[in-house]
């Protein structure tokens, strides 16, 4: 069994994606501390030819709270506020009207528990991509949750029966082959390869929200840049 393990992002790039499509359980590790500035609330589409941020309002953010205690303060203006701009910004791209309906019911999501809003968006995007990874919350998972770091993430594959766990390229400094091959697992990292598409008549921006790679791309385009990616 493929496990991936990752911090609840909301919206998160198309490399986030590329590693909930090549496992077979995604666990949202929900139970560790926020990260301020991070990308859990927070991501970039692009508006008016630029990288524009946009963010889920919180209630106290805090990075000495875990991102399952995390509140949203997501007001009805707040939420009309970002629709719109994502209208301003997408209204004339080719899949706006496949997958607005879907975004708006995401936005529109009465959840105030950040990590249950993010949950359910993710699963509202792999149910209209037919991606069949099963979603878990790290915080559910009976486990040592005094263990840290790669410990922690050793344990939940043990805990899961994985054989295999595959992590973002940047997790190459924070995990050790060796480590993971004396517990049984086998040790991977996903790197996304060179993906481009068109965004209007702009020069390409890369690594924007998925929210980008949905509004200008089919559902068939986007499950072949799922799997254009490199094991290392």
């Amino acid at each position: 069994m493929k496990l991936g393990i990752m911090q609840p992002y909301f919206f998160p790039y198309l490399g986030y994606w590329q590693l909930i499509n090549a496992v077979d359980k995604f666990v949202l590790l929900d139970d560790v501390n926020f990260i301020m500035r991070g990308y859990i609330n927070r991501n970039s589409i692009l508006l008016n030819g630029k990288s524009y941020l946009f963010s889920l309002p919180l209630e106290k953010p805090s990075q000495n709270k875990l991102i399952n205690d995390s509140k949203l303060n997501f007001q009805h203006n707040d939420r009309e506020k970002l629709l719109k701009t994502i209208q301003l910004a997408y209204k004339k791209s080719p899949f706006f009207n496949c997958f607005y309906p879907i975004l708006e019911n995401v936005i529109n999501n009465d959840e105030t528990d950040l990590t249950q809003y993010i949950k359910y968006s993710i699963l509202k995007i792999k149910e209209y991509l037919n991606i069949d990874t099963e979603i878990l919350l790290s915080s559910e998972i009976k486990k040592d949750n005094l263990l840290r770091a790669q410990k922690r993430i050793i344990e939940i594959n043990k805990q899961l029966h994985s054989s295999v766990y595959i992590n973002a390229i940047g997790g190459q400094e924070l995990y050790n082959y060796e480590d993971f091959k004396k517990e049984g697992i086998e040790l991977k990292f996903i790197k996304m390869k060179d993906i481009e598409y068109k965004q209007f008549d702009n020069v390409f921006i890369p690594n924007l929200s998925m929210i980008d790679v949905l509004m200008f791309n089919s559902k068939n385009q986007i499950q072949i840049m799922l799997n254009n990616y490199e094991l290392i």
